[in-house]
């Protein structure tokens, strides 16, 4: 038992943040009447989690420029590094492709919306240009601009073209690039003293959660919310072993299962894949996934892989064409998938979004009826925010074992294992 408690102390502790946030939520809710507010209730411990978050924000733009850059400058080859992000992207698209289908499916045979629904009117913003979201998908004006997490995408490509940079100027052997790969052993490190605090910020993130959105849960999206949230836990319980499987072949599922509550927690208590990359960089180096691998498919993971956010745009879409009495078809679904990609992307990992890809969706689909639609989109968004991010930074860790099956060889895990056993054999 002790020694157990000593291998997974900071999962207990998680856990028992996680717990203590929910009850507190439940025992003391927002109170309302009208749109007046009577009691903050359990919201006013939100600043503990804030806390957590602003940290992990602060450390992750400089962690994912090392990383990245690092990662390419050191590679033996530039051959290398070009088969991982090709193989990354592909990945990604195919699984959010899955991931959206199911919803899909799912959402033509148990319809979220039933009946007529009474909405209520709401302002809208500006609606974004196409050239305007293009543009600042991969880029920005000003070197400074690119140094926030609301511009990771753009950070990223610089970061990529840098590490290529370093590489034709000699890679490994260069001092720039000594000097990347110490640089971000240290960030690591700093990464690794902000952890010892996720306990008390996740006790604040869940008990201001449950406190605002419990009434919301048995409401009138409450059935919407049941199913994607369902489904959320089915997609991870389900796909995510068969993803794991087919990428680190036998024994893989279990290593996995071993893992993955430590990035699916921080990123469901967050709501942001940024958030979680040093968690799945640490689960991936636990698992023995190699590190020029993990140092490019996480941070790209993090904008980038969304099968929750593509679920989420199924279902919105879905709950709004119920609405309005049209008839969400095939040619519908492919659309929303596009659309949703497009918009996660543009997202970055902001936790909620700043309502971003709802308001695509609702422009696309809904251009007469925004002002309605936009606030049931934002509502919704909000709350499904924690299981869709979940599975996209959770699944971010997962993607890495199909990467790495294609980069390594499909016997990697296995290669690992029977290293650290002999290694094991050797102390012993």
């Amino acid at each position: 038992m002790k020694k157990m408690i000593k291998n997974n102390g900071f999962l207990i502790s998680m856990l028992v943040g996680i717990l203590a946030g929910c009850i507190l939520g439940l025992l003391f809710p927002v109170v309302r009447q009208g749109d007046d507010l009577v009691s903050p209730g359990a919201t006013v411990l939100e600043p503990l989690g804030t806390v957590f978050i602003n940290l992990m924000f602060c450390i992750v733009v400089p962690m994912v420029f090392l990383s990245i850059t690092s990662a390419i400058a050191n590679m033996a080859s530039m051959r290398r590094a070009g088969k991982i992000m090709g193989v990354t992207v592909l990945t990604f698209c195919v699984t959010a492709s899955i991931a959206a289908l199911i919803m899909y499916v799912v959402c033509r045979i148990y319809p979220v919306v039933q009946g007529k629904y009474t909405v209520v009117e709401g302002e809208i913003g500006q609606t974004l240009g196409v050239t305007d979201m293009i543009i600042n998908f991969f880029t920005k004006p000003d070197f400074a601009d690119l140094w926030s997490r609301r511009a990771i995408l753009p950070l990223i490509v610089f970061a990529v073209l840098f590490g290529f940079g370093i590489q034709m100027a000699g890679g490994p052997e260069t001092m720039t690039a000594k000097l990347l790969e110490d640089a971000t052993k240290c960030t690591m490190k700093v990464v690794k003293i902000i952890t010892y605090y996720a306990p008390l910020g996740f006790l604040g993130f869940f008990a201001s959660l449950v406190a605002t959105y419990g009434p919301e849960l048995i409401g009138d999206y409450g059935r919407t919310l049941v199913l994607y949230y369902v489904m959320c836990f089915a997609y991870m319980f389900v796909f995510f072993p068969i993803y794991a499987r087919f990428g680190g072949g036998k024994g893989a599922v279990k290593v996995m299962f071993r893992h993955l509550f430590k990035p699916a927690a921080v990123s469901f208590g967050t709501c942001s894949s940024v958030a979680t990359i040093p968690t799945n960089l640490e689960a991936a180096e636990d698992t023995g996934i190699n590190r020029d691998v993990a140092d490019i498919v996480l941070p790209m993971g993090a904008t980038m892989h969304m099968d929750g956010s593509a679920m989420s745009a199924i279902i919105k879409v879905d709950f709004l064409f119920g609405i309005f009495g049209k008839n969400f078809g095939t040619g519908e679904a492919i659309l929303a998938i596009l659309v949703a990609t497009l918009s996660s992307v543009a997202m970055s990992g902001v936790p909620g979004g700043g309502g971003t890809g709802e308001l695509v969706l609702c422009t696309v689909f809904f251009p007469e009826q925004m002002a309605i639609a936009y606030p049931i989109a934002i509502a919704l968004g909000n709350l499904v925010d924690p299981p869709a991010t979940m599975v996209n930074a959770a699944g971010d860790y997962v993607v890495s074992y199909i990467v790495e099956r294609f980069v390594d060889g499909k016997d990697w895990l296995k290669k690992k294992r029977n290293g650290s056993s002999q290694q094991e054999t050797n102390r012993k």
